[in-house]
């Protein structure tokens, strides 16, 4: 199809939240061509989802951005319970865990989620990326070639932008969704409305998340968010026909009458947004030549932490299948993949969400509900088409469609080394174990560690390569860190390494 003065890309990403920034951070390291444009005129500025579980913590890691995360956040506080002044005792939401050598992060670890931007953002400008903000997509048509965009910029001007394809990241009300006539089906979770705000707060220390839970008109919350000098107010409403005043002084009053303090306390009101809280997913990930990824394909309670996350997790199964189409030659049925193993995974955590909210709403509120179910470790693509297992093994071995776990080991020279540095990075990794001969195509796009046998790459010498994965065999690492094909040899390795265009 020929146009007349249209500007050409990849990808048009379309919402610069954190699902289109990890997505737009993804192909620009895979030097794939890629717009993201953002209606706003910045970058989101609340602290909403303020958690990243473990696995993503794991994605950010490959994304080069961990070493920016750990310093701007901190671990979640232990809970304190008030009443009529008093302090009722600390209690913990979560259940910590620690390290194991297959999960180096192991718990949530706190960032709002306007600092997750921003560094993100960071990242992708190192890339050489951009974001265009005040840019909105006001149509979008289809055909069998690529999608045609119209974009209104804030100060007046239009322009028309044509792209392979086009990922909606535009959040929970997505334009681009609507205009694909792609139906969200859901849910209200809880009826009673909600006011969140990020705050600036004295008369509080900030070493504990402080609750409110029997405060006259609804619980109130105030929780410190890591590396930065605020709070992130919840307040709940006991009345279901309540409006929210998200007004700065109606906030410092809702402050002084549900808690101990002054609303002189409060100080800067930065953020306020109210919402009630609702679950509900997209009929379908993809129309055509157009995704969705993120809130314009699922909308989560919350509880649990699992929105931003899945969120992130979408792009990045999404962003290394694009770059295999749009460089590496694999054949656009790879596509077919996202929605197959995105769509299960999505109702799934919603089920936790909601799961957890009603708990909360129904239970006992210092009982630990945040378990490792919500860390998203054990999540997986088994039964999918690029989940291939060549072996009979037990149901609790790792299979074909798992994620693939980290290892300490050492390079030949006895150079401390671990399995996702082995895996960090854009590239197809194959790992061959116990003497098994790889015979994978050489190239950028796929790196083999042999470990163990006669040339090794990699030495296992407390065995946490053997215990995580096998004696014996051959697994095929996707990009984004899911085994894709485990097998005795290498018989149809090099077809499946093809598929992945590799």
């Amino acid at each position: 199809m020929e146009l007349n003065n249209v500007k050409e890309t990849g990808v048009l990403i379309i919402g610069a939240g954190p699902a289109g920034l990890t997505l737009a951070v993804d192909l620009a390291r895979r030097g794939v061509a890629a717009r993201i444009v953002e209606r706003g005129e910045r970058l989101f500025p609340g602290s909403r989802g303020k958690g990243l579980q473990p696995r993503t913590q794991e994605v950010l890691d490959d994304l080069g951005v961990m070493d920016a995360v750990r310093a701007a956040g901190g671990p979640y506080p232990p809970m304190m319970g008030w009443e009529d002044g008093r302090r009722l005792g600390a209690f913990e939401m979560i259940v910590r865990t620690g390290p194991t050598p297959g999960t180096p992060y192991h718990d949530i670890w706190m960032l709002p989620q306007w600092r997750t931007a921003e560094i993100l953002y960071a990242r992708l400008l190192e890339l050489g990326g951009e974001v265009e903000f005040g840019a909105a997509c006001t149509a979008l048509t289809r055909d069998a070639d690529g999608v045609t965009a119209h974009l209104a910029y804030a100060d007046g001007s239009a322009e028309t932008v044509r792209a392979a394809y086009a990922v909606a990241a535009d959040g929970g009300r997505s334009t681009v969704r609507k205009a694909l006539g792609i139906g969200m089906a859901g849910e209200s979770v809880d009826p009673l409305p909600r006011l969140v705000a990020d705050i600036e707060l004295t008369g509080l220390e900030r070493d504990h998340w402080h609750v409110w839970q029997q405060a006259k008109g609804g619980g109130l919350s105030l929780c410190p968010l890591a590396g930065t000098g605020l709070f992130q107010m919840l307040a709940q409403y006991d009345d279901a026909d309540a409006v929210p005043d998200p007004a700065p002084e109606a906030v410092r009053r809702l402050i002084a009458e549900r808690s101990h303090l002054a609303a002189s306390d409060v100080g800067e009101v930065r953020w306020t947004s109210t919402f009630r809280v609702r679950a509900a997913m997209a009929e379908r990930f993809r129309e055509g030549r157009v995704f969705l990824v993120g809130d314009a394909a699922h909308i989560h309670s919350p509880a649990g932490g699992q929105g931003l996350n899945t969120s992130v997790q979408d792009a990045y199964n999404l962003g290394w299948k694009l770059g295999a189409v749009l460089r590496g030659g694999a054949d656009p049925v790879l596509l077919d993949s996202y929605e197959e193993e995105r769509m299960p995974v999505a109702a799934g955590v919603l089920g936790i969400s909601t799961r957890i909210h009603r708990a909360g709403m129904e239970g006992n509120a210092k009982e630990p509900r945040r378990t490792a179910e919500v860390h998203q470790l054990g999540l997986t693509y088994r039964g999918t088409a690029l989940a291939v297992d060549q072996r009979r093994v037990d149901e609790s071995a790792l299979r074909a469609g798992d994620r693939a776990p980290d290892a300490p080991c050492a390079l030949p020279d006895g150079t401390p080394f671990r399995l996702f540095d082995a895996f960090r990075g854009p590239q197809v990794t194959v790992l061959a174990l116990g003497g098994a001969e790889p015979s994978a195509p050489g190239g950028a796009s796929v790196r083999t560690y042999r470990v163990g046998g006669p040339a090794p790459d990699l030495l296992d010498p407390d065995g946490h390569i053997r215990d995580g994965y096998a004696e014996r065999g051959v697994f095929v690492i996707r990009p984004d860190g899911h085994v894709g094909y485990a097998a005795h040899g290498t018989d149809q390795m090099a077809g499946y390494l093809t598929r992945l265009g590799s």
